[in-house]
């Protein structure tokens, strides 16, 4: 029963054009060719990289972000409070209205007492720092990696010759290396996932990965390796330069920052909204149309193209909303997917305590003349250095 359904599954009709199948992807004459059993070797692979990549934060990582002047404010900590705690680990992170009488403690209280438990769990600028040079690391070297596999090859040139010969293409050491690499990689971020910084798109990046791990996958099964090779390095491309923005954005070089941001989303823009759609896309899409007829494999390849084209819009809109932002000359382009850490600010403290005034019906001190006068202009004065304040809490886009 489980033969004939793998016989099902992997028939040639399936993942082949008309005429072709898995015998052609034997080897013979000395020509290597991808086979499904080299995929295992991406689980050490991706098992050496958390290793790697724990030595490298150890090591490098956490001198060069004090080299930078990478520190962390200290955090003042919730203090112990059973109910308080188990109504935030259980049922929201914001307080209702009932808890001030459960606990005993005034509304300020409670809300501060949230404020500061809600600090807590957000991760260190010297974790986010940790995070996006490793990443950095490994982008830039696989980038230029790529680069150096590809830039002797026809097809980086003239993409149509991806299908040249299909799917009879000899499989070279570098792609090997290349492939496994890669896909041992994005194997780690999945393994590594529950424990790095978490933003608002968590569930974006987790599509990201898996839709990336597929297509590098299947890519290889079917022997779309030369298509495969050219859709990494046109991730890479963009990647190294973004997170090395996040490094200069964590130390507080500004201008830097700015500068490198803006050559990410030009790179990012060209890279994953021109090159990978309307030539790589359109040769795995379109141009296959005119050599053989259509099947399975090639739908559920470009399927999963879509997806990744999908995600790469919906964070060039992400990209393009902080480029408006930045444009005006703003201090520092904002992450739309971050949490900022939130102040205890005497000012906030004092809104809390009027509103909770105003409920319990005290009494209102009315200022005139002079005295309201100096109140507005402390009162612009704070409201003023609580917009830089959040200004200075940024991180730049993760795609």
């Amino acid at each position: 029963m489980l033969s004939r359904l793998s016989e099902l599954i992997w028939a040639d009709w399936i993942w082949f054009p008309e005429g072709h199948g898995w015998a052609d992807l034997t080897d013979h004459d000395g020509k290597v060719f991808p086979k499904p059993q080299d995929l295992w070797a991406t689980i050490p692979i991706a098992f050496c990289f958390l290793i790697i990549r724990q030595i490298f934060e150890q090591t490098v990582a956490i001198p060069l972000a004090s080299l930078l002047g990478v520190s962390d404010k200290q955090r003042v900590r919730a203090p112990p409070n059973p109910v308080l705690e188990s109504y935030f680990c259980s049922t929201s992170k914001h307080p209702k209205q009932s808890l001030s009488k459960q606990t005993g403690c005034s509304v300020r209280q409670v809300q501060r007492w949230f404020r500061r438990r809600r600090n807590q769990d957000r991760p260190s600028k010297l974790k986010k720092f940790r995070e996006a040079s490793w990443r950095f690391t490994f982008y830039l070297l696989a980038f230029f990696a790529g680069l150096a596999v590809l830039i002797d090859k026809p097809w980086f040139y003239d993409v149509k010759l991806i299908w040249e010969n299909f799917p009879k293409m000899p499989l070279l050491p570098s792609q090997y290396w290349y492939y496994m690499i890669e896909l041992g990689f994005y194997i780690s971020l999945i393994f590594s996932v529950a424990s790095d910084v978490k933003r608002k798109d968590f569930k974006e990046q987790i599509i990201h990965h898996v839709a990336t791990i597929a297509l590098i996958s299947f890519s290889w099964l079917v022997n779309y390796i030369r298509a495969g090779t050219l859709i990494m390095l046109v991730h890479d491309a963009a990647d190294y330069l973004m997170e090395s923005a996040k490094m200069f954005n964590y130390a507080g070089w500004r201008r830097t920052c700015n500068f490198i941001f803006t050559m990410f989303a030009a790179v990012f823009i060209v890279t994953r909204l021109i090159i990978l759609p309307f030539w790589i896309i359109h040769t795995t899409f379109v141009y296959p149309l005119t050599l053989y007829t259509p099947f399975f494999g090639f739908y559920f390849f470009n399927g999963l193209m879509c997806v990744l084209q999908v995600l790469h819009i919906f964070w060039a809109v992400l990209i393009l909303r902080m480029v408006v932002k930045f444009l005006p000359g703003n201090d520092i382009v904002e992450d739309e997917r971050s949490d900022k850490e939130e102040t205890e600010s005497d000012d906030e403290d004092g809104d809390c305590e009027r509103r909770e005034k105003s409920r319990n019906g005290s009494a209102r001190q009315v200022m005139t003349g002079p005295g309201l006068k100096a109140k507005e202009r402390e009162r612009g004065r704070l409201k003023g250095g609580s917009r830089h304040h959040t200004h200075t809490h940024t991180s730049i886009l993760l795609s």
